[in-house]
């Protein structure tokens, strides 16, 4: 208990205080109480909300039996603030990464090779695309007022590319340092933005977070909730997003954010008969790529509410989307034209760039790349790794664009 209290308290000092008092003074303000509660004003530790979060799961983990508590302190140390993770995660488990720490880590060439490969491609990922996306989506979500309809949808679905890839690439950093010295790391991504579902989406996105929250929230509040049926599952499902969404912000427009999903969830919960029998009827292609449609489309709808600067910036983005459909009309009449933040070209480039991932996406989904990659000869190997290198140097984007997570 004196743990788990004191890393929350840690984490909820520093990440919620502000948030906290801030909240307090608009309800004092509404209800006309003279109060002025100060701010206070410090640096956010590095890594806070997931080293707590790992720490947590190391004592929950041996509470319940499932980790032999660890006596070593040095190797404690090692776990909650191992530093390929450290900044952006993943979340690890102990049963996960204790037990290396104990073992003799030689060099091995096959590790330097596949961990080097997974630090390239998230650099690619990073520097190629997230940060040439960012090129539009950032004076868009900073001043949408400027931009027209279509250019703020045109932002919205960009941002998910972005984050995905920003996100995604500094797991594949972090994965690869590990891989170099040794050390294996859980994935955290797997392609989310083929799921089917939003429940699916959530199996693909973020993987140590979602089943951190599954395991130490979700699941431990649905059973408490039995008595309740299958609202359990609904009750449950939108506190933990509500939670989740607070997690990553301390800020109104995350929690709508988390709440978004939550509701969606316990819609696919509520709906699941009633869906399925309708999916039935449409051959299994069509029914994917419908299932495949229609996530996206909602997952973009919720970042707006993520990417925005504040919840006033968020509702004028919503307010302006059934808009973008008069507008695209009248552009294909010559009637109007586009407001970018960026040239035509830069915009091709980033359609271009999007389009090369998904080149790989579709490869992984037939075979392992790095089994691929194993079975061609040298020259043609090293011919690709030098492309990505030199794709990275003159393609990437070098403003010192930090990555998105770090400020969590």
């Amino acid at each position: 208990g004196l743990s788990i209290v004191a890393n929350i308290g840690v984490l909820g000092f520093f990440k919620y205080y502000n948030f906290f008092i801030e909240n307090l003074n608009e309800l004092f303000h509404m209800t006309h109480v003279n109060s002025n509660l100060s701010l206070l004003h410090f640096i956010l530790p590095i890594g806070l909300s997931f080293h707590t979060f790992q720490a947590m799961s190391y004592t929950i983990e041996v509470y319940r039996g499932n980790q032999k508590a660890e006596r070593h302190f040095g190797i404690y140390s090692l776990y909650v603030m191992f530093y390929p993770q450290l900044v952006a995660g993943p979340i690890e488990r102990p049963q996960n990464m204790l037990y290396q720490f104990y073992e003799k880590h030689e060099f091995e060439y096959d590790n330097a090779v596949a961990g080097l490969r997974m630090m390239i491609w998230g650099l690619f990922k990073k520097a190629v695309i997230a940060d040439r996306l960012a090129m539009v989506t950032d004076p868009i979500f900073n001043n949408p007022k400027e931009y027209d309809s279509i250019t703020l949808m045109i932002g919205v679905v960009f941002f998910a590319f972005r984050i995905y890839c920003d996100f995604s690439g500094y797991s594949n950093i972090a994965l690869g340092s590990a891989r170099v010295m040794g050390f294996k790391l859980m994935t955290n991504f797997n392609r989310p933005y083929n799921a089917k579902s939003i429940s699916e989406f959530w199996r693909k996105w973020h993987i140590s977070l979602s089943t951190w929250f599954n395991d130490y929230l979700y699941t431990p509040l649905a059973v408490s909730l039995r008595n309740m049926g299958i609202y359990a599952v609904v009750v449950a499902s939108i506190v933990t997003f509500l939670v989740s969404g607070l997690w990553h912000g301390a800020a109104w427009h995350y929690i709508v954010w988390g709440g978004l999903h939550g509701v969606a969830i316990a819609y696919e919960v509520l709906t699941r008969k009633t869906r399925k029998k309708i999916f039935k009827k449409l051959p299994k292609e069509i029914a994917d790529l419908v299932g495949m449609f229609f996530t996206f489309a909602y997952v973009c709808f919720t970042y707006i509410f993520f990417a925005a600067n504040n919840m006033k910036d968020a509702v004028y983005i919503v307010s302006r989307i059934p808009h973008a459909f008069v507008e695209a009309i009248n552009i294909a009449m010559g009637k109007g034209g586009l407001h970018l933040p960026v040239s035509p070209a830069k915009l091709l480039m980033c359609i271009a760039a999007i389009g090369a991932m998904e080149v790989v996406h579709i490869i992984q989904n037939k075979r392992s790349l790095n089994i691929l990659l194993e079975q061609q000869p040298r020259i043609l190997r090293w011919g690709i790794y030098y492309a990505f290198i030199f794709a990275i140097l003159y393609m990437g984007v070098f403003q010192n664009r930090q990555f998105i997570y770090f400020q969590f």
